[in-house]
């Protein structure tokens, strides 16, 4: 890269010279009440959801509104019996799943075995009617089941107090759901974005780390386990207790889990055969259950979930906890269940959404996932959202619409009324296998070896959540991730890049000189490029930035003996924004160059950013003659004035800077 033999490319040869240039605008100003109603719609409502009401009758306004917050009453006319036969079959696969997965996650969340499929009877039923998502299969889920054990128990201890906990359970929910629908009703679903795809990556891994490990109580048949999480915890309470492991639990946890992780292979590797591995916890509880009869195992020390209440879900309305210390923990818990139990609703939906074309609204899923919570909470439901594997059940079953949800709660409201009695003999460490199998499916190594290779900074995320969550707890896992994210993000505002540029040879362009190898130099002019909006967080960094650069190229044409620096030009295409601070550093940036004999030039600033320097009385300070409208204009311009005003010839020797 060099600057011999520079020829000045001219993007106004066949112009006359600058008879034509264009002058940068002033955008006109606009009433505040006009600019802050733009920016509160472009914050609040960036996907436009009113657009489907303009021009339309009041009659047809109020059938669309309806439409809006109720989704089934769109596609519920045009519902075919084509259409009733794929969601009946999808609804009947994902409910042979959520029965031993209900009962499983329910267990996990120290809560009755039965609240398991309570929680897969109504919420579906909500869902059906006001989620958007077509793929969506609604149950509990096992890392918002493992917050709840941990949080809830921190408090109350499930064994001692089994009522209070049910409750605080019950309360936590409703909780979560407020949350979760008021995020929606009030457009904060971007909030749910500062969950990152690495952060979720991480935490879901470490998650499932966490709950395989507390199977381990189910697998051994241990009746004493630690309530900690972390992975220290757990090894210590498992090796400490040798004397107490059951071989005849461990034999049948570990022929159990190889049956299910050899149906999910042969599944994945034939998709047509999805439904093998769909239906095998089911197959795997009815053939314990059928086993420990035979055997009598349970008076050998297989432990069995025992009597399963008949009938349907009792209302809970009743036996929500609003007094005090109580409360503080279930608001608490639910908050933190909420957010997590949303962002993966929100994300296993619109990757099926994608997968099928079509698009789903996170507001609306936020609205539609915190009202069956709401719901849930009073009919003896706890946490629910859109698992992972039971939508990918729901998917590859060939689902059409949320219909295959309804399918699913009947199913289970029929397993409510009639068969929950043949669930006595089940041994609960068919449900660990269960669970395990399930869990081992969230550990995405190929995800993080993705995000090693293409974004290192996106792996320590994911790495930092997933060591938070084994070592440390659920919360500190999602605090330590959330904070490296915040702090990434806060490293993007506040240390914005600046690049030089140089011109592309037999052009009027002007690149990145690191990008472009064979890029040349303009002789006494540097050209700089600001790479993001211009605030209080990064002005101070800037102006010492630029400093620097203008330093630096003058030490390197003092030693080289090139001509002098004379024009800083400040490329502002990327600058979408700056504030009152922004405007500060470039008013000192401007007495700097002063001082030194420079003259500052900007080239393509943008409307926002014209509009506050005008009303900061920066354009007539540095003079609209220096604001031009490319960076080929500016160096032209600069180009023109060095040939035609040569610099002074004792610059040289009284240079002002050399005096500061």
């Amino acid at each position: 890269m060099g600057n011999v033999d520079y020829v000045y490319p001219s993007s106004n040869d066949n112009q006359g010279g600058h008879a034509h240039q264009h002058r940068v605008a002033i955008p006109p100003p606009q009433p505040f009440i006009k600019s802050f109603k733009n920016s509160l719609k472009e914050t609040f409502f960036p996907d436009d959801p009113l657009r489907q009401f303009k021009n339309q009758s009041p009659c047809r306004k109020l059938v669309l509104g309806l439409q809006y917050f109720l989704p089934i009453l769109e596609w519920a006319p045009r519902y075919t019996l084509q259409f009733f036969k794929a969601d009946l079959i999808s609804g009947i696969t994902i409910a042979s799943l959520a029965i031993p997965q209900g009962i499983s996650y329910a267990k996990l969340a120290n809560l009755p075995p039965i609240l398991g499929l309570y929680s897969s009877f109504i919420p579906p039923l909500v869902y059906a009617m006001m989620g958007s998502s077509r793929d969506l299969a609604v149950g509990t889920v096992a890392v918002a089941s493992l917050l709840t054990a941990s949080m809830l128990g921190q408090e109350v201890s499930a064994t001692e107090n089994p009522t209070l906990y049910l409750h605080l359970a019950f309360t936590a929910t409703l909780f979560a759901g407020l949350l979760q629908a008021s995020l929606g009703l009030l457009r904060l679903g971007f909030i749910v974005d500062f969950l990152s795809h690495a952060t979720i990556v991480g935490f879901m891994a470490g998650a499932a780390t966490v709950v395989i490990l507390q199977q381990l109580k189910g697998v051994l048949g241990l009746e004493h386990f630690t309530h900690s999480t972390d992975i220290i915890s757990v090894l210590r309470s498992v090796f400490s207790q040798t004397h107490e492991w059951r071989w005849e639990s461990g034999v049948l946890g570990v022929g159990f889990l190889f049956f299910l992780l050899i149906t999910r292979y042969f599944s994945k590797r034939r998709p047509k055969f999805f439904w093998i591995s769909a239906m095998a916890p089911l197959t795997s509880v009815i053939l314990g259950s059928v086993l420990v009869y035979l055997t009598h195992a349970e008076k050998h020390g297989v432990q069995v979930i025992g009597n399963l209440k008949k009938g349907l879900n009792p209302p809970s309305f009743g036996d929500l906890v609003f007094t005090s210390p109580y409360m503080i923990t279930a608001v608490k818990t639910g908050m933190i269940t909420g957010i997590i139990a949303l962002a993966e609703g929100i994300a296993v939906g619109r990757s099926f959404a994608m997968f099928k074309h079509y698009h789903i609204d996170g507001n609306k899923e936020m609205v539609a996932i915190g009202t069956m919570n709401i719901v849930g909470s009073c009919f003896s439901c706890y946490l629910t959202t859109g698992p992972f594997s039971r939508s990918a059940v729901n998917f590859n079953a060939g689902c059409k619409t949320a219909m295959s949800n309804v399918v699913m709660a009947i199913a289970v409201m029929l397993t409510l009324l009639f068969l929950t009695p043949l669930f006595h003999y089940t041994p609960l460490v068919v449900l660990s296998a269960i669970i395990i199998a399930a869990m081992l499916g969230l550990i995405d190594y190929e995800a993080a070896i993705h995000l090693w290779q293409v974004d290192k900074f996106d792996f320590v995320v994911c790495m930092g959540a997933y060591v938070g969550v084994v070592f440390g707890s659920v919360e500190v896992g999602l605090v330590l991730a959330v904070a490296i994210s915040v702090l990434r993000l806060l490293l993007f505002v506040a240390r914005p890049k600046t690049v030089v540029l140089g011109n592309l040879p037999n052009s009027t362009h002007y690149r990145n000189v690191e990008q472009y190898q064979n890029t040349s130099n303009v002789p006494g002019v540097l050209i700089l490029e600001i790479d993001a909006p211009i605030y209080f967080a990064n002005s101070s960094y800037l102006r010492e930035r630029i400093s620097r650069w203008i330093d630096e190229e003058e030490d390197k044409l003092k030693s080289s003996g090139e001509t002098s620096l004379q024009y800083v030009i400040l490329d502002m295409s990327a600058v979408g924004n700056i504030d009152t601070s922004g405007i500060t550093m470039f008013e000192e940036v401007l007495k700097t160059t002063d001082r030194r004999g420079l003259k500052l030039v900007l080239a393509n600033p943008g409307a926002e950013v014209m509009k506050k320097l005008n009303k900061a009385k920066f354009l007539e300070k540095i003079g609209q003659e220096w604001i031009y409208l490319t960076v080929g204009e500016a160096v032209e311009a600069c180009n023109c004035k060095l040939h035609t005003c040569k610099p002074d010839s004792t610059k040289e020797e009284s240079q002002p800077w050399n005096n500061v």
